[in-house]
């Protein structure tokens, strides 16, 4: 039997050994069970030092910290050289084998992105072969109608009607030459493609990724694209429209899709279909035509709006070339015939209905259509792109207006005519548009004619802005002038610039555009939003002989409204595709014209006016307004009237006169004023157009300049008209046109306005000029003391307000 083991007395030093030095390690609890009595939390007394060798070898003390080097296995070595894989078996990895498994990754992913290449469009192929339908010809024509909407979403018209201006024939009615021209325009290989252009749609998406457009389509892309997938310069719209030229060209012959495509595509003019089109310009059907002829229709499809000959002759005729020069090519043209071709004469353009109502809101239609090409939106994308428009127009403030202009003109004169608009001065959107009830003839609310009175807020605008300004209490004496008038009861011995616009004052208004110039008058009314021309001012200018539309002084006003901030007149709000890509939506933000203190003077300048000429709003709504009369060549006579307005929220303009620049007279004879019927028009339609709507307030008038005294101007007594002595030969017959006997001192010619023409609206006659007014008329814009040949017929007050 082996005899007792060994005692301890040492640690191993390496592997098999022990270290005799080294006494066995105690744990302090133990030593504390020891006879010294010593603390287990007290540090053994009589411990050798330990020598280095034994200090690097000794077990670590319970309170020692260990150090990462315990962990030799975990250390990442220093070095990309150190670094050493090992295989799943534990041995390492060498260079080869890891460059081995880098090439089998790549492989692998080479093989999947191929697979991916080829298995993904088959697999997107079939699924969109399943799901897209194949259009018909009726399909694509009723795609393209364009909607317009009134602002609320309701329904206005639909610019061309559901069937078109199309007549459908058979393939075998289209002549060869006709077909043959069609083909070399758009798709020479038609009969041998497959329906799509590889090669085209390649270019077409290189194209988009560049941020370019354009690309190849065959006729059986074409039909596609009107039918169903939209113009969409996406390769979302190319994947539907190749998938279906596929679809179609399995399921019809060729010759079925040129007969689809030649009944669909549209040539301009309102005309779908190649026998329209046949019509539309040639006046006869499709079997007559020359080849000279098909081959000016065949190169419109590109761009009919466009390339007119009406419209774009060069073009036309370039576009004629290129198709008759790819007939020959093609040999479908003998090559002299088409040498010697003559370019064909088309019928005149004819302005189209195209679902444009024949009442007052085709002026809407029209003015809407006028708006998008303004946008680069043309007559081509409304035929194609079945576009959704939305105006800014409420539909029940237009009813307000036209209901307000036919209350006004029921019983009078036929020969008057009148025109509205409304506008919101915070986005410049018209609210209510009015032309006139011939919604195919012309546009009033565009047309334009003397300002009169109207335009004297824009004197005042540019008073305010003068170095230095002046003020609205600025004192003027507004005593009549020779060849100057005031209206009856406007004349002031002392009267500031309110007082003068509420009383409407010629002379002072005159003499302010005088101290101030006519050229910053001129430049007020623009930067207020007048877009016409106002060349060579000159004082006459403060009574409006410059001409400017309705649409143009709503604007301008609107902007008085806005503080200042002008915003373009608009009424198209938005407008969207088919496939609902919006191609256009309005901007609300405006444009700083002048200060916002600046516009509320003026707008504190005009707020005594309605009430002064009876036109005061219900509850007693503030209202910023100005009237104005344009004075005949006739004596005592007016060529037209104006009234303007606007609360915070709302601006308005009327105008009413004649198509021949002739008087304007009640149905009774009396002259026709701004503050009369157009101020009957204006007053109910703002009455109703707000009468929902909370009492706004103008923001609080701060004045410029010296403040306005606020009290009824001083005036004299207007004088009564000495009648003619009775032995005096009366004359019977009317006044003849023309210039008028000098009515003052020879010698003071009126600067600015040409001789040998009677003066128009407001012009001022200065002493001097032949053209100058009678003693005792008006030469501004309200009621006049008149100087007839015969007494002046009583007024009926119960029909027109007076005064």
């Amino acid at each position: 039997m082996p005899g007792p083991l060994p005692s301890r007395t040492g640690r191993p030093s390496g592997p098999g050994d022990r270290h005799p030095a080294l006494p066995v390690q105690r744990s302090r609890r133990h030593a504390h069970q020891t006879t010294n009595a010593v603390g287990w939390w007290q540090p053994p007394k009589g411990r050798p030092p330990a020598s280095e060798d034994s200090a690097r070898h000794r077990v670590a003390e319970i309170t020692d910290v260990l150090p990462a080097v315990l962990a030799p296995a975990r250390q990442r070595p220093v070095g990309r050289r150190a670094v050493r894989r090992r295989s799943q078996h534990g041995r390492p990895v060498s260079a080869d084998e890891q460059r081995a498994r880098r090439l089998r990754l790549l492989r692998r992913t080479l093989l999947g992105t191929a697979a991916a290449v080829v298995l993904g469009p088959v697999l997107a192929f079939a699924v969109g072969y399943v799901v897209f339908a194949v259009p018909s010809p009726d399909d694509a024509v009723n795609n393209q109608v364009a909607v317009v909407s009134f602002g609320d979403g309701t329904h206005l018209t639909r610019l061309v009607p559901e069937e078109g201006n199309r007549t459908k024939v058979a393939i075998e009615q289209v002549p060869p030459h006709v077909r043959h021209a069609v083909l070399a325009a758009e798709d020479r290989s038609f009969y041998s493609n497959p329906g799509f252009d590889l090669t085209g749609i390649l270019r077409a998406a290189w194209n988009q990724v560049r941020g370019s457009v354009g690309g190849g389509s065959t006729i059986t892309q074409q039909f596609v694209k009107k039918a169903l997938v939209g113009d969409e310069q996406t390769l979302w719209r190319k994947y539907k429209e190749v998938i279906l030229a596929v679809k179609i060209s399995q399921a019809r012959s060729k010759d079925q899709i040129l007969a689809d495509y030649l009944n669909t595509i549209y040539f301009g003019r309102g005309a779908y279909g190649i026998q329209s089109a046949a019509h539309a310009y040639f006046g006869k059907n499709v079997g007559d035509l020359t080849p000279s002829e098909a081959a000016l229709l065949a190169g419109l499809i590109q761009s009919p709006s466009r390339w007119d000959p009406a419209v774009n002759p060069d073009r036309a005729a370039e576009r004629w070339r290129f198709v008759l020069d790819g007939m020959a090519a093609q040999g479908w043209l003998d090559p002299t015939v088409g040498a010697g071709a003559e370019f064909p004469r088309t019928a005149p353009r004819k302005a189209l209905a195209g679902g444009v109502p024949g009442d007052s809101r085709g002026h809407i239609v029209s003015a809407v259509t006028a708006e998008l090409e303004s946008l680069g939106i043309t007559g081509e994308d409304l035929a194609h792109e079945g576009l959704r428009i939305t105006t800014t127009v409420d539909p029940e403030r237009q009813e307000q207006a036209v209901a307000a202009a036919h209350v006004a003109l029921d019983g009078q004169p036929v020969n008057l005519r009148s025109a509205m608009v409304a506008i919101d001065p915070a986005t410049g959107g018209v609210l209510a548009y009015y032309g006139g009830d011939n919604g195919l003839g012309l546009d009033y609310a565009r047309v334009r004619r003397l300002a009169g009175s109207t335009f004297k807020p824009f004197v005042v605008l540019a008073a305010l802005q003068h170095d230095p300004p002046v003020g609205l209490g600025e004192v003027y004496d507004g005593e009549e002038l020779p060849g100057l008038r005031n209206a009856e009861g406007a004349d002031c011995d002392e009267c500031d610039l309110k007082q003068a616009m509420t009383v409407s004052n010629n002379v002072v208004f005159h003499t302010l555009a005088r101290q101030v110039g006519p050229a910053a008058v001129a430049a007020a009314a623009q930067a207020a939003g007048i877009t016409a021309p106002l060349d060579d001012p000159n004082e006459g200018i403060a009574l409006g002989n410059k001409e400017v539309s309705v649409l143009d002084l709503a604007s301008a006003y609107a902007t008085i409204a806005a503080g200042g901030v002008w915003h373009q007149p608009h009424l198209v709000r938005s407008v969207v595709t088919a496939d609902d890509r919006v191609l256009y939506e309005a901007a609300t933000e405006g444009e700083r014209r002048f200060p916002e203190r600046v516009a509320r003077n003026v707008a504190e300048a005009m707020l005594d006016v309605a009430e002064h000429d009876g036109l005061a709003l219900p509850g007693g709504r503030p209202v910023a307004a100005k009237t104005g009369t344009v004075q005949s060549r006739f004596e005592g006579q007016n060529n037209d009237a104006w009234m303007a307005g606007f609360t915070p929220s709302v601006t308005s303009a009327v105008w009413m006169g004649t198509d021949m620049n002739s008087p304007i007279r009640t149905a009774r004879g009396t002259p026709i004023q701004g503050s009369s019927l157009p101020g009957d028009v204006w007053q109910e339609f703002m009455a109703d157009a707000l009468a929902d709507e909370p009492v706004e307030q103008f923001a609080p008038f701060r004045a410029i300049g010296e403040p306005p005294a606020n009290r009824e101007p001083s005036s004299k007594p207007t004088p009564t008209p000495t009648p003619a002595p009775t032995a005096a030969p009366i004359a019977t017959t009317p006044p003849v046109p023309g210039p008028r006997p000098d009515a003052g001192p020879p010698g003071m010619p009126n600067p600015g306005v040409p001789r040998g023409r009677t003066p128009g609206a407001n012009e001022t006659a200065l002493p001097g000029d032949p053209r100058a007014s009678a003693p005792g008329e008006e030469v501004g814009n309200e009621p006049r003391v008149l100087q007839a040949p015969e007494p002046t017929p009583q007024l009926d007050c119960s029909i027109t307000p007076c005064g």
